[in-house]
């Protein structure tokens, strides 16, 4: 008999028309716990691609940045470096004033002179004050002048809570930072000379037959953290600032007035690995790709692409990408001549009512003017458009 088949196929049509109505649940997304509870005076957590911070606390307290400081003089180094005014194999001559610096050192010896390269690594390795006192004498010519550079920098970066008196972070009146300012500084450093950056990884370093060894220990436990510097007096506590990439995701952890070395290292890892884990920083739009065409008016062309010109990227929590929503704005009408790279509106990118990122919509190619007769069609066009 084919009842038995015919039962059986029944209750497969029904189960498939069941499952068919049933609503699809979509994975939900991994929900973000509180950033780890770490005893420090403060610290913040940003992505360096974006600038998004991720994890806080009290990351606007003005601290002693100690030889975070130093972060700073590098940077202003490199800048000149960059602007040919002083170059990695000029020699410095070292002056009393730089030998008798105090705290940690290269062990510079007076009139000896020194590659600026060799003054670069004995500050990031050794954190030498010594060789942060020679280095800026060598720039500006004094100390007072540099500081005052280092002050038109900050100024310039965006950091808003900082004021500097030395070169080298030992304890002085008026000198002070906090966490979130020495991010942007640390992200500065990233994004404007990457050529110099893999100094910030070198894990020993010997000059005058003395080897001493980054203080950084992150760079011995992590293979994906590459920078930055270690600090540390009396008044400021054991601060760390540290850089990490794994996959396209680039990390900066700070982390201020920690009890001892071991304590800042395990605190600015527990961030780093909070940060990697329930973060993702994700392109939205690439730089020089269409990502819509306009009406171009009196034009040779009637169109013209629009895109970015800087990758379009957020950062946000894992799982959240799906909520993103672009919104693009274009500011018209558009009128020819039109000039390659000039701004045609806005495109952000948003979650809810977030906007996570915003870009500049440019002109991908330009479009020169159209015919007399091209000009005149249009000329009615948007008169009677506009009526």
């Amino acid at each position: 008999m084919a009842y038995p088949a015919i039962i059986r196929l029944l209750l497969t049509l029904s189960i498939l028309s069941a499952a068919a109505l049933s609503p699809v649940v979509e994975a939900a997304p991994t929900p973000i716990p509180s950033p780890p509870q770490l005893a420090l005076h403060s610290y913040v957590l940003m992505d360096a691609t974006t600038g998004k911070i991720l994890a806080a606390h009290d990351a606007n307290t003005r601290e002693q940045p100690a030889s975070l400081t130093k972060m700073l003089t590098l940077y202003i180094a490199f800048q000149e470096i960059k602007a040919g005014q002083i170059h990695l194999d000029d020699e410095v001559t070292v002056s009393k004033k730089a030998w008798r610096t105090g705290g940690s050192r290269m062990f510079l010896q007076v009139g000896t002179k020194v590659p600026v390269k060799d003054l670069i690594q004995g500050i990031i390795v050794q954190s030498g004050n010594d060789a942060a006192v020679a280095l800026a004498q060598d720039v500006a010519g004094s100390t007072a002048t540099f500081v005052q550079m280092m002050n038109q920098t900050a100024a310039r970066l965006g950091m808003k809570s900082s004021h500097f008196a030395d070169v080298d972070g030992l304890p002085v009146p008026d000198h002070y930072s906090t966490a979130h300012d020495l991010a942007i500084l640390a992200r500065a450093l990233i994004r404007d000379f990457p050529e110099y950056y893999h100094y910030f990884k070198e894990k020993v370093y010997t000059y005058n037959h003395i080897k001493q060894y980054n203080r950084n220990r992150l760079l011995w436990r992590d293979p994906s953290v590459d920078g930055l510097k270690t600090g540390h007096t009396e008044e400021a506590g054991y601060c760390l600032v540290s850089s990490a990439k794994r996959g396209g995701m680039r990390l900066i952890a700070v982390v201020m007035g920690a009890k001892s070395d071991d304590g800042r290292t395990r605190d600015n890892e527990a961030l780093l690995n909070y940060g990697f884990r329930f973060f993702e920083t994700r392109v939205v739009y690439k730089a020089g790709r269409p990502i819509t065409q306009a009406r171009v008016w009196k034009g040779a062309a009637q169109s013209v692409p629009l895109g970015v010109a800087h990758d379009l990227k957020v950062t946000l929590p894992r799982g959240q990408a799906r909520e993103l929503r672009p919104d693009i704005q274009v500011h018209e009408p558009i009128l020819a001549p039109v000039t390659q790279g000039t701004p045609y509106g806005t495109v952000q990118a948003a979650v809810g009512k977030t906007v996570l990122a915003r870009e500049p919509l440019i002109a991908l190619r330009g479009v020169a003017v159209g015919s007399l007769w091209q000009r005149l069609k249009d000329d009615a066009l948007l008169y009677f458009n506009n009526d």
